[in-house]
């Protein structure tokens, strides 16, 4: 039984992955007769967290695939039923659910600020409302996943980062995450699910129960360099470190490919096995450290003879910042089910306001190509008007029209980073690298 359960889940859509207050929403909406007014949803954050000076857009080509997958199947709307959280109509409503409208956002791999509109959503009340907890859901984790990532990575100068964080997250959060920091720049994952699913490039070592399994160092060594290669990397933390750097040599020969050292001092340690290594005639083999990483230990190591980087519970937790603070909200509604004009609306809760309106995004760029401001307006700007527009179509008419191969939006990071002003770079605690200007103001 338990096997056919988790065969079941297996095969499951995503429309149960979403908040019970949303089909409490759409069960009142279709009984007020308000279901099917137009209306605009919004994701954006009020501010970025951890005094962060920019944010990573990822994530979106994941909730483009989910979004095709959000159906009410017999056996979920049997749940419903059976848990009364869905009465007839809503039931009917569901059973035949297919989002038709519009779906606009931020490209993933750019960079956004405080009040960046990264998602619009136009559709019927009902049929967008509905999208709130999974568009949050996934959002919010990938965006600071790449947030985090993103720093890592200009903290690392260019030195390659391993993503292994798989065994501290949620198996399924560790492929979202993998995928995630590709998108900022991270060069491998050890997670193999992400590499069946999204093709990225693996890579992995050994863990000291390898060493610990054999009868000493010189025995372990020997059976990974057979197996795999001189080229191989092995561990040498498991002992002593120079006493397993002279056994690896051995074992390998000069060609070793790299050693990975996982505790210590690591910038004292580092500098101690680049000397033994060129003694020993292994000139090129590289150093590779791991163990509890995150962006200011990265950058504290940039002096040290270090030639990558291995990275796993900061990244996969956002490097303290495990949320993007994303929030959906409408901001614009028909008064009618009609084709009538868009009313903005907006809330007015004490630290927690909106603005209302249908919006758009420019990043503004000055006469050096560097970004100005984030300028938020209410009508569609225009292309050469000194600025880049940052919303792109990903749902026409509840077709999807926006997805990308992640290698464009690992380039397109690149080029949105490098466009920030260079204290964008800073990973002192700050205030965003540009401001967010709205023009006119939605109020």
């Amino acid at each position: 039984m338990e096997t056919d359960q988790a065969g079941d889940r297996e095969r499951d859509g995503t429309a149960l992955l979403t908040d019970h207050y949303e089909l409490t929403m759409v069960r009142a909406a279709l009984r007020s007769g308000t279901a099917g007014r137009r209306s605009v949803f919004e994701v954006f954050a009020r501010h970025l967290p951890n005094g962060r000076r920019y944010g990573v857009v990822a994530g979106t080509g994941r909730l483009l695939d989910a979004l095709e997958q959000f159906r009410f199947g017999d056996r979920e709307l049997e749940f419903l039923e059976r848990a009364q959280i869905a009465d007839a109509p809503t039931l009917e409503f569901l059973r035949s659910y297919r989002f038709s409208g519009d779906i606009w956002g931020y490209a993933e791999g750019d960079c956004y600020f405080p009040g960046s509109p990264i998602l619009v959503v136009e559709g019927t009340f009902a049929e967008a409302v509905i999208l709130e907890t999974l568009s949050l859901s996934v959002l919010n984790h990938d965006c600071a996943i790449a947030s985090a990532a993103s720093r890592m990575v200009h903290a690392a100068h260019g030195r390659p980062l391993v993503e292994m964080g798989s065994r501290r997250t949620h198996e399924r959060a560790a492929v979202a995450a993998a995928r995630a920091a590709y998108i900022a720049g991270f060069a491998t994952t050890s997670n193999l699910r992400a590499g069946y699913q999204y093709r990225l490039p693996t890579s992995g070592t050994s863990a000291h129960a390898f060493t610990l399994v054999h009868d000493g160092e010189k025995q372990a060594f020997a059976a990974q360099v057979d197996a795999l290669g001189p080229g191989t990397t092995l561990l040498v933390d498991t002992y002593d470190v120079a006493d397993a750097i002279t056994a690896a040599v051995e074992q390998a020969g000069p060609g070793l490919g790299a050693i990975r050292i996982d505790s210590g001092d690591l910038a004292a340690v580092a500098r101690q096995a680049r000397a033994q290594l060129d003694e020993l005639g292994a000139g090129k083999t590289r150093i590779i450290l791991t163990g509890d990483l995150d962006e200011f230990s990265i950058a504290a190591l940039a002096a040290e003879p270090v030639d990558g980087y291995g990275v796993g519970t900061s990244l996969v937790t956002g490097s303290g910042a495990p949320t993007a603070a994303f929030v959906y909200k409408l901001v614009a509604r028909a008064d009618s089910d009609g084709p009538g004009p868009l009313r903005p609306v907006a809330k007015r809760s004490v630290g927690k306001p909106s603005r209302g309106g249908r919006k758009w995004a420019v990043r503004q760029l000055d006469d050096a190509g560097s970004a100005a401001a984030e300028v938020i307006t209410d009508s569609e700007p225009q292309e050469g008007n000194g600025g880049r527009p940052l919303l792109q179509l990903l749902v026409r008419d509840g077709d999807i029209v926006g997805r990308e191969p992640l290698a464009e939006a690992r380039t397109r990071h690149l080029a949105a980073v490098s466009e920030l002003p260079p204290h964008a770079l800073q990973l002192s605690r700050g205030y965003p690298a540009i401001p967010t200007l709205f023009r006119p103001d939605s109020d």
